[in-house]
């Protein structure tokens, strides 16, 4: 639970796939459409509050591993 509470305080991004299939003249299934979507969710206060009174720290490595995502997307939106 610690772990999703942290992706939450910390903002994630997600992807979802979605696929149509048609049945061609052979009986085949066919991949008619594919459509990916991928959004970025925001950190949650709450979850970050939440994370602050349970006194949970992030540990060196974390705190890197966000400082390297959200630089990578400064230079996506940048």
């Amino acid at each position: 639970m610690k772990g999703a509470l942290l992706r939450c305080a910390t903002g994630l991004s997600a992807s979802e796939t979605v696929e149509e299939f048609a049945v061609d003249g052979d009986g085949e299934l066919k991949l008619v459409k594919k459509r990916v979507t991928k959004r970025e969710i925001p950190p949650d206060i709450k979850a970050v509050k939440l994370l602050m009174e349970e006194g949970g720290e992030l540990s060196d490595e974390q705190l890197e591993s966000e400082r390297q995502r959200l630089l990578k997307l400064l230079e996506e939106n940048g």
